[in-house]
């Protein structure tokens, strides 16, 4: 864990090394995830069959009817929950209907001063691939935040793959999938997952986007099939910067940092503060809370390689900066007037404001979506959507007195580009 004073005379060489510390796949990685998807394409059905033997220790049949999970199996999930846990599902899925149904696009259809129609309208794509980890954990949640936006966007076709080790399904994403209403699930998973999902199979058929969050195998082989499918984003290791002066409550700041470093151990969880001593209870509290959490290893190993406690003179002037440095997926604001510091940030994938604001509250209930853009892609990116699964189709319309109107133009930068054709085509309108 490192400890950083923004007036050390080495502050900026370390603070450097903090933000181009990318904690993602290795070549390595990505050779391997390159020979699976070219195995995919070769033979699907038996790579798949081959993979989930070798990774999940769980055996495909020769019957591909099996690799799925159907609509009752989740139905008799949903039924057997506990009624809190149901009505904790119901309630982070409405939350997340209603706040995602305010993200649904507008058509456009005008006429300009030259009476040229032109507009736009959006429609969803035909099948979106949903991936779900079912590795270190299995997360319903993220269920809910991938398929609830699709849904909202009109797409008809929602697939998810889901690994499920040894043959285990995990009941909570069947009755995530129950409440979204998905009826398409196959027990595959990894970078073999996601070339079937793009490629197809001789038992799954295609789909036209690709979401969810899943492991560097899972991030690697969504990089290396863009182009051929879309995707919502290459997402890396969990992270989150908590900016805190000293009226917070150091026990709150430690679980609020240890709640992504129990992720993987590459998260990354950073303090930044203008009270060493606090700072310094913040930590010893830390060390409270990891001894009684049972992702102690896992928690530990992140903060011990990637937490860093950043010192600072002043909070509203130095922190912004630093915070738009990292560019961070998660970003709190534990003070008195967070307003104050979200107005200077600009690069964060979700900003929490207050010291009441836990960033667990966003992974479930609050209704932003939770798969946000990580390794400092928040300068360029944005959270999950409903655009994500829609696309823009523009239309123009020009009738002759149109066309004499704006063609020549068009006619002429034809000429200058060296394409006479282009320029042909309006020129034998306007004969």
């Amino acid at each position: 864990m490192q400890r950083l004073h923004i007036g050390d005379e080495d502050f900026e060489r370390k603070f450097t090394r903090i933000v181009n510390d990318r904690r993602e796949s290795d070549e390595t990685v990505a050779h391997d995830v390159r020979e699976i998807l070219r195995k995919m394409r070769q033979s699907g059905d038996d790579t798949l069959r081959d993979m989930t033997m070798r990774l999940d220790k769980h055996a495909l049949s020769d019957d591909p009817a099996t690799w799925r999970i159907d609509a009752d199996q989740c139905r008799a999930a949903h039924d057997e929950l506990a009624p809190e846990t149901k009505e904790a599902l119901q309630l982070a899925a409405d939350r997340i209907r209603d706040y995602h149904e305010g993200q649904r696009p507008q058509d456009r259809d005008y006429r300009d001063a030259q009476n040229v129609r032109l507009g736009a309208k959006w429609l969803p794509v035909d099948a979106a691939g949903l991936y779900v980890p079912g590795g270190r954990a299995a997360y319903p949640s993220s269920l809910l935040m991938n398929a609830i936006p699709a849904r909202v966007a009109g797409v008809e076709r929602l697939v998810v793959a889901t690994p499920t080790p040894r043959g285990e399904i995990n009941d909570l994403v069947l009755a995530a999938a129950h409440v979204c209403g998905i009826e398409e699930i196959w027990r595959i998973g990894g970078a073999q997952a996601i070339g079937a999902l793009a490629y197809g199979t001789e038992t799954i058929t295609p789909v036209d986007v690709i979401t969810g969050p899943g492991n560097a195998w899972v991030a690697e082989a969504k990089r290396q099939l863009y182009g051929v499918v879309g995707i919502d984003m290459v997402a890396g290791p969990s992270e989150i910067l908590v900016i805190s002066d000293n009226k917070s409550n150091p026990d709150w700041l430690a679980a609020d940092l240890l709640s992504q470093a129990e992720h993987d151990p590459a998260s990354q969880s950073i303090l930044i503060t203008d009270d060493a001593q606090f700072g310094e209870m913040v930590e010893d509290a830390l060390g409270v809370l990891l001894a009684q959490i049972k992702t102690q290893r896992t928690a530990h190993e992140s903060w011990e390689n990637h937490g860093v406690i950043l010192v600072v003179d002043d909070l509203a002037t130095q922190a912004p900066a630093l915070a738009d440095r990292l560019a961070a997926e998660h970003v709190e604001l534990a003070v008195d007037d967070p307003e104050a510091i979200f107005a200077k940030i600009r690069h964060a994938g979700s900003v929490f404001l207050g010291r009441h604001t836990p960033e667990a509250v966003g992974d479930y209930v609050a209704g932003p979506n939770h798969v946000l853009p990580t390794g400092r892609r928040a300068r360029f990116a944005s959270g999950l959507s409903v655009l994500d699964f829609m696309k823009r189709t523009s239309f123009i319309e020009l009738d002759e007195a149109a066309l004499r109107t704006i063609g020549p133009a068009a006619a002429a930068l034809a000429e200058i580009e060296g394409l006479p054709a282009h320029a042909a085509s309006v020129k034998v309108r306007l004969k």
